[in-house]
């Protein structure tokens, strides 16, 4: 799975209308970015989103991050999924993540294994694509990421640190893919940025699951009060100027990413992040970077193993 070391995650075309969310992520693919990851969170339909953006280009690879598997059932995600490969080979990557408020009594991991099993199992007459349905699951925990690893052709992480990133690389070993979406501020004044990036991480430290995964990161109470410490907030949103942006954005991959999602924050909803985006294609994309660069990584990794 080769997405390019940098891609784009955003929120955006959750409140744009679909002229505009065409125009946009046409622009993406001739910039030259590889990848545009979007959640299912506001109410847009994974597949039928997902499906639109491949309509609406040549080359990008359009990745579900994510599909909830409690938005369907595994019989409607195995159809859109064997539909988006087969309509366009290479194009599409199931995400799957559990996703949603808290279940009383369900467990994640269990809950995981279980719709993996009924996709596994899967028979219909759909056809079969001709090249296989590629998925990766979000996590954090090690049995998730084990999971990944096993189930899966890698993970994908949502807010976390560079540190948690090389442990994940360690766990999934140096052959399954990683990637690690990472919000970003382009605003170089502290007092703003700060500001900025709290109101964004504001609703995630007022879910319970989201509090544990930051504790298990290493952050402390005081660390998540009060919108959350400096140095809990500079690790979650990098922010700066576009050169210094760009600098930390490599930590990931230096840290074993093979690709990172960019998630630019601060647009007020129904803008867009592409004058963004654009900046972030002149730190990131160079001289665009060769095909095959981030399965050269993985070749290097499995080599030093």
């Amino acid at each position: 799975m080769d997405l390019g070391t940098f891609g784009i995650y955003t929120f955006d075309f959750e409140h744009q209308p679909a002229a505009r969310i065409r125009d946009a992520v046409q622009e993406l693919e001739d910039l030259g970015w590889r990848a545009v990851w979007i959640p299912e969170a506001l109410g847009r339909d994974a597949f039928t989103h997902a499906g639109y953006l491949l309509a609406s280009t040549r080359r990008l690879v359009v990745v579900n991050g994510i599909a909830r598997i409690w938005s369907r059932e595994a019989t409607w995600t195995h159809g859109a999924s064997v539909l988006l490969a087969d309509a366009y080979p290479g194009r599409h990557v199931l995400g799957l993540g559990f996703g949603g408020q808290p279940r009383p009594g369900v467990r994640p991991l269990a809950a995981m294994a279980g719709y993996l099993d009924e996709l596994d199992a899967m028979q219909t007459p759909n056809p079969r694509p001709a090249q296989p349905v590629r998925r990766l699951l979000a996590a954090y925990g090690p049995r998730m990421l084990e999971l990944a690893r096993d189930r899966a052709e890698g993970a994908h992480t949502y807010h976390v640190n560079t540190a948690h990133t090389a442990q994940a690389r360690q766990i999934l070993g140096p052959d399954a893919f990683l990637a690690v979406e990472q919000a970003v501020l382009f605003e170089t004044d502290p007092v703003r940025a700060r500001a900025l990036a709290r109101e964004h991480l504001g609703g995630y430290l007022e879910t319970p699951y989201n509090v544990a995964k930051f504790r298990r990161l290493g952050y402390t109470d005081d660390d998540l009060s009060g919108g959350g410490s400096d140095r809990f907030v500079d690790d979650l949103v990098f922010w700066g100027d576009p050169e210094t942006v760009a600098g930390k954005l490599h930590g990931h991959a230096e840290a074993g990413a093979d690709h990172v999602a960019v998630q630019v924050i601060g647009v007020e909803p129904g803008g867009s992040a592409l004058p963004h985006w654009r900046l972030l294609a002149d730190a990131l994309l160079p001289g665009k970077e060769p095909a095959g660069a981030s399965a050269n990584r993985r070749s290097a990794r499995a080599e030093s193993a």
